[in-house]
């Protein structure tokens, strides 16, 4: 085993910074700028919500700025270079990336345990709607959940939202299990398409291993965060199905690719730093420039599920920044606010904003403004968030900001 290169923890977080594309060249705000952040992403997560914009919408903007969110339906509807299918969630992934979320189709087609059982069971008992199903995907090129409305089956049970929700349990399962793609959207309608319609002719088809999968799901995603500890690339890119991950890290050691870097400095001490930590060998050239005095990162706003911190594990450790989503608590509950946008500065993340969008009125509503309690108080801080507030409106189409409750002293005559 080599000697660990040794990094601090600025080092990790202004490379998992500059590896998600949050700092240095703003990639171009167009098609191919849009696939370029995809690749470095790996996946980019879907949720309907759009009290600002939605997640998918937002986590591009953060890193182009201002684009044409329908370049982003021609990527999935037309060019068909990204698909939706389940990453470290319901995502946006790319097409090139096929063979690994094939595996994972097939996985839960055959796989044995008793989750997997129970569905085979439950569509089994259901064949006449599945076979109503494939009739009307042979049929037509779209096909929306709407047009099974009221048809018999046999009911699927759970203690949450999806019981009794046949129709769309069975699309969801048929979907995961590969058989169908959602083909285009109509708002937040899914309709539905047989997976050969959907991918183009050029989509790689390769039958990987599980272990040849693990592999490269495992460099994809340490590329991904820079620098990162078993535990962080498990939860990253496909979480969680990382069989035999180990031993594969181990492999990956062994032939160069990747390399083990140890955590020192001041910043470190009395905090868990245990690893063992990994680095890609492609990144390593970039640590020396990222230690530069002259480095500055970007001040943008992140949506509350952006890949930069869905892993709150490690957005505490690293940026000592406690993130919660607030949307299912109660309004008087809530510490900060229903969609809140954490503030990143650079490479730290400075404070929150709790925003909302008005598309009647065209007006971006600024809720609150919190700063964190290492959060840089001057005036040029106030200034970059503001640039940044102004391009979200900009994005948004906002003729109007308007800011109504609370706002830090020192960011106050900038933002208001």
């Amino acid at each position: 085993m080599t000697t660990p290169i040794t990094v601090s923890p600025t080092d990790i977080r202004r490379l998992f910074i500059t590896r998600q594309r949050l700092a240095g060249p703003r990639p171009a705000p167009t098609a191919e700028g849009l696939l370029e952040v995809a690749r470095d992403l790996g996946c980019i997560q879907l949720d309907p919500i759009s009290a600002v914009a939605r997640t998918n919408l937002l986590v591009p903007w953060s890193r182009l700025g201002s684009y044409d969110p329908a370049l982003f339906d021609r990527l999935l509807w037309q060019d068909r270079s990204l698909f939706e299918y389940w990453a470290h969630c319901a995502s946006i992934v790319l097409t090139e990336d096929y063979p690994i979320h094939h595996a994972h189709m097939k996985n839960h087609r055959a796989g044995d345990g008793p989750w997997a059982k129970r569905v085979r069971d439950w569509m089994s008992k259901n064949q006449k709607l599945v076979d109503e199903v494939f009739a009307a995907l042979r049929e037509r090129d779209h096909v929306s959940s709407k047009e099974f409305d009221g048809r018999t089956a046999f009911s699927w049970t759970s203690s949450g939202w999806t019981d009794d929700r046949n129709v769309s349990r069975l699309l969801y399962y048929l979907w995961i299990q590969g058989f169908i793609m959602v083909s285009r959207r109509k708002g937040q309608l899914r309709e539905w398409s047989l997976t050969e319609r959907v991918l183009p002719d050029w989509t790689p088809r390769e039958d990987l291993s599980e272990r040849e999968v693990v592999r490269r799901s495992a460099e994809r995603s340490l590329r991904v965060l820079g620098i990162a500890r078993q535990a962080d690339i498990v939860r990253n890119f496909v979480r969680s199905r990382y069989n035999g991950l180990p031993s594969i890290l181990k492999e990956l050691e062994a032939e160069g690719r990747i390399v083990r870097v140890e955590i020192k400095g001041e910043e470190s001490e009395g905090k868990n730093w245990r690893g063992p930590w990994y680095s890609h060998a492609d990144d390593l050239a970039q640590l020396e420039s990222l230690r530069s005095p002259d480095w500055e990162g970007r001040t943008t706003l992140l949506s509350p599920f952006d890949n930069l911190i869905c892993d709150r594990v490690r957005t505490e450790l690293l940026f000592d920044f406690e993130f919660r989503v607030e949307i299912y608590v109660p309004k008087e509950k809530r510490q900060y606010g229903y969609y809140v946008l954490p503030i990143l500065h650079g490479d730290r993340l400075i404070g929150r904003m709790d925003p909302t969008m008005d598309r009647k009125a065209n007006r971006l509503n600024i809720n609150a403004v919190y700063a964190e309690p290492d959060a840089p108080a001057t005036h040029a801080a106030g200034r970059a968030i503001a640039a940044a507030v102004q391009d979200l409106a900009t994005f948004l189409g906002a003729q109007e900001i308007a800011y109504s409750g609370q706002v830090p002293d020192a960011w106050r005559k900038a933002l208001c």
